[in-house]
């Protein structure tokens, strides 16, 4: 039975949570929504510095799954 009511006041909880919200977004006005932040200067995209990142990135994921094993030198000789 306790538990029960524990569970109710937390779904009623999160409810008004959303509810309280969803209120809030609704009564913004039409504008805030529509309006676009200035930019004062233009964003430009480097696609070399991307490229080296990711490439270092997927390096380091390719270790972390060591798909790199250590030679076998048995094999050599």
């Amino acid at each position: 039975m306790e538990n029960k009511k524990k569970m109710a006041a937390a779904i009623s909880a999160v409810i008004n949570y959303i509810g309280a919200g969803e209120e809030i977004i609704c009564n913004q006005p039409a504008d805030a929504f529509n309006q676009t932040p200035y930019l004062s200067t233009q964003v430009q995209l480097k696609l070399w510095g991307i490229s080296g990142r990711q490439a270092q990135m997927q390096m380091r994921n390719l270790m972390q799954m060591k798909t790199f094993q250590k030679q076998s030198y048995k094999c050599l000789k």
